[in-house]
This record gives structure tokens, sequence and C-alpha cells, in this order.
């Protein structure tokens, strides 16, 4: 595509100077303090989105934070192309094993460190970059809308609604979305597969105060020894998750395509040793990618309760918590498996506790069919920039707004990641490498043009 190296070298300090605004802005979602900070954000992306070539742009309120919606329509008659994204973050705890600054990105190593840096301020900004070259150059071939939300991160409840309440206005043929990764800088391939899932938080109570350990201790249940206790029986020793109907739906992929899966370069000697682990675990019968592809998995993503201050305190808490989430593949119904997770922690919960369980988000599975038009335009995209065919990948996160696109929108999605599994999103020093930055601003304009030719 003619100039499209050029502009982009000579328009990288640009580019990396608006996307560092975007980053400076905390729009931590799950935090009711950063609400100012999710409104700023929206309104940075509309100015950016209206100056890279957008005819409108409009920042529409939802019951919770505002959606960004742009549009570019230089013919009804060509086809639509939707691009979503998040301008939402996690929270940055624990601060102190950041390096950096969280919302104060660095250049450092070929990477910038920030929060947002990659998810996903950083992978849907190459979207407002490569769209600025196609209208900048006289070369988009085909209509852009653009949807931009606050909520990923928190479960997207009120793009739900948005979506149904604007479906005229969303109309496209395909969605296109940089959210996930790739297998290496040197392996592009292409997310053909979320999990789904289901996030819970669990309260066990048991006395109305905390008590003496010494005086109660041996007659009184202590909720933390029976939280642990109940969460350990939700996992057997062959890492099989004891719910009872949990895998009744279970889509059982062939050995053809468990066997198209192990072509995907995959080290475990490098895995262990990039986290730092002696060993791998989980589900016996299945390998490493297997189980983080297309397995169910179920994990407590945090558990407190009790004295967590300096020093001793010997005490039998009130009560303790954990947040719990089940990771889910084709077939299985986020709601219903909630139900099952629900009915069976009662059911093995001693009566000298109370069980609250309060389900706080969830959604379905989603695959893309590798024969549809807009994956064998990324995919020749890809080929022609990293002079390679992406592979096919199932990845073990989930974006449960893409399976309600489908639902709602009856829209199929593209996922062109370029994330990496060293960015440590979600985690302390989450990065993003510049390569993988401009590399995607490179690609995605190719994509445009294969699918308006494949749409014709």
């Amino acid at each position: 595509m003619q100039s499209l190296q050029s502009y982009i070298e000579e328009n990288k300090q640009r580019f990396l100077d608006e996307l560092f605004e975007l980053i400076r802005i905390p729009s931590i979602s799950s935090l009711a303090d950063h609400k100012d900070d999710m409104v700023k954000c929206a309104n940075q992306w509309k100015k950016f989105i209206l100056e890279a070539g957008a005819d409108t742009c409009e920042v529409m309120p939802t019951k919770g934070n505002p959606v960004v919606y742009a549009e570019k329509i230089i013919d009804k008659t060509k086809p639509t192309v939707l691009v979503y994204g998040h301008y939402d973050v996690m929270p940055v705890d624990p601060l102190e094993e950041w390096n950096t600054t969280p919302f104060e990105p660095v250049i450092k190593d070929g990477k910038i460190w920030a929060r947002g840096a990659d998810d996903d301020k950083g992978q849907s900004f190459m979207h407002a970059k490569a769209f600025e070259f196609m209208v900048k150059t006289n070369q988009l071939p085909c209509n852009v809308k653009f949807m931009l939300e606050g909520e990923e991160e928190i479960g997207s409840a009120s793009l739900y609604d948005f979506c149904r309440e604007n479906k005229d206005l969303l109309k496209a043929d395909v969605i296109l979305v940089s959210d996930t990764s790739m297998i290496a800088s040197d392996t592009p391939s292409i997310t053909t597969g979320l999990r789904g899932l289901s996030y819970w938080e669990v309260k066990v109570t048991g006395a109305n105060r905390d008590l003496h350990s010494g005086i109660y201790g041996g007659a009184v249940a202590n909720p933390i020894n029976v939280l642990c206790n109940l969460m350990a029986k939700m996992i057997d020793k062959d890492g099989h998750i004891t719910i009872p109907h949990f895998y009744d739906d279970v889509l059982v992929v062939s050995d053809h395509e468990r066997a198209l899966m192990a072509k995907a370069p995959f080290n475990l000697e490098d895995y262990k040793k990039a986290l730092d682990i002696d060993d791998v675990c989980g589900e016996t019968g299945f390998s490493t990618t297997e189980r983080t592809g297309i397995r169910p998995t179920f994990d407590l993503c945090g558990i407190w309760g009790g004295y967590t201050g300096e020093g001793a305190k010997t005490v039998i808490p009130s009560v303790a918590h954990a947040k719990i989430s089940t990771r889910l593949v084709p077939n299985q119904d986020f709601n219903k498996i909630g139900e099952q997770f629900m009915t069976y922690l009662r059911s093995i919960a001693p009566k000298c506790v109370k069980i609250d369980v309060e389900f706080l988000h969830g959604g379905d599975c989603y695959v893309a069919p590798i024969d549809m038009p807009a994956y064998k335009a990324a995919e020749k995209a890809f080929e022609t920039t990293y002079g390679k065919a992406p592979i096919p990948t199932r990845s073990g996160g989930s974006i449960p707004i893409i399976a309600g696109f489908e639902k709602i929108l009856g829209i199929k999605s593209i996922l062109m990641g370029f994330g990496l599994s060293s960015d440590a999103i979600h985690s302390p020093n989450e990065n993003y490498p510049l390569e993988q930055f401009f590399k995607g601003i490179e690609t995605i304009p190719y994509f445009y043009e294969n699918f308006a030719n494949l749409m014709k």
C-alpha cells in the first residue's frame, strides 16, 4: 500500500504522544472514584477520532460509562467495518510491584510501560492511526464505524443495552477487534475462539463478631477455614472440576483439531522459565495450550478475611470472602453454570456458617470460522506484513461482549490481536512493544483493502 510505511515513520512521535495522553487518564472502570476519568477519557478519544478523519463522533451516555461512537461513510453500497475497543483499564494494585508509575508511560527496552499500554488503549489506538492514514491519503476502501466502551474490564454491562437500543446505528458487515494477542512477535496468529466466563463473589459468615481464637477456637466455625475447605473441594486431584453436571455441555474437540492445535509453536521449558515456575499443572490428559484454549477452568481470583496487619492478632474472623471465576468453552451457558455452582456450594457448606453468593458478571464463549471473508482478509494482511500466514488459535481469555455482538447484532467479529504473552496485561508492569504497536498500524489497512475486495 503506497506510502504506508513512510506515513508511519513520519508520524511515529505524534502517534506516541497522543497515545500517552490517553494512557495518562486513569480510566479504571471498577473504582467509583474514577467516574470522572471515564468521561474524560471518552472525550479524549472523541477528539482523536475526529482529528483522524471521522465524519461524526459522539460520546453517548449509557446506564454506566459512556460509549464513544464515530463513523466515516464513504459509500453506502460499500461494506462497513465496525471497530470495537475499550478505554477502561484494570486497577494497578499491587502498586509496590510496579517499576514505573502506572499512568505515566515510559519507553524502555523498546517497550511502552504503563497501565493500558496494551490492554486496550495501545491496541485500540492502532486502529485510529490506521484509519487516519487511509483517510488522509484517500485510500479508505469501505465504510468505518468506531465503538469504544468503558466497561469491558467489568463485564460490559451497559454495552448490551446500548447495542439493543442502537441496532440500526451499529449495522456492519464485520466487527474488527484488537484486544487479544499473537503467538510471538515473529509468529502471527488470529484468535478464532474465546472462552466464556462466570464470575462470583462468595461471603461466608460465622459468628456475629470476631472472636478470641483461644476462648472460642475449636468450638465455633472459622469462616476462613470453611471457605478454604469448600474451595478445595471444587477441583479433584486430576484437575477436574467437581461441580455436578459442569461438563455436560462441553464441546469435545476432535483429535484432528487437537493435532492441528499442536502444530502451533510452543516450548514448555521456555513457558515455565518465563513464569519462574518448576512445573505446570492442570487437567490430566490435556496439554498446556489445550488447558488454556479448549477446556474450562475454575479459579480463585482473590480471598480475604480476618487480620492481615503487622504482627499477630489471635482472632477467629466473623466473615471470609472470595472472588471466583470460571472460564467456559463452547456450548456452556454462563447462567446455567452459575446456577450449578451456587447449588453445589450451598449443598456442601456446613450448617455452622451462612453462605451468600453474588453473581458479578459473565458471558458466553465465541468461535470465528476460518472460512469467513473477514478471516481470509486478516490472514492475507498478516502475510503481507509478517511474511508468513498466521496460525489460528483459541484464546484462554474472555471478551464476553463479542458473543453478545453476535447474539444482539447478528455480526461476527474478527480478532486481530498484536499483544504478546509477555505484555503483563492486568498485572503490574504492563507493557507493549513499540514494534507491535507500529506493526499493527501497518497491518490493519491491508485488512480493509482485502476485506473490501472480498466483499465486492
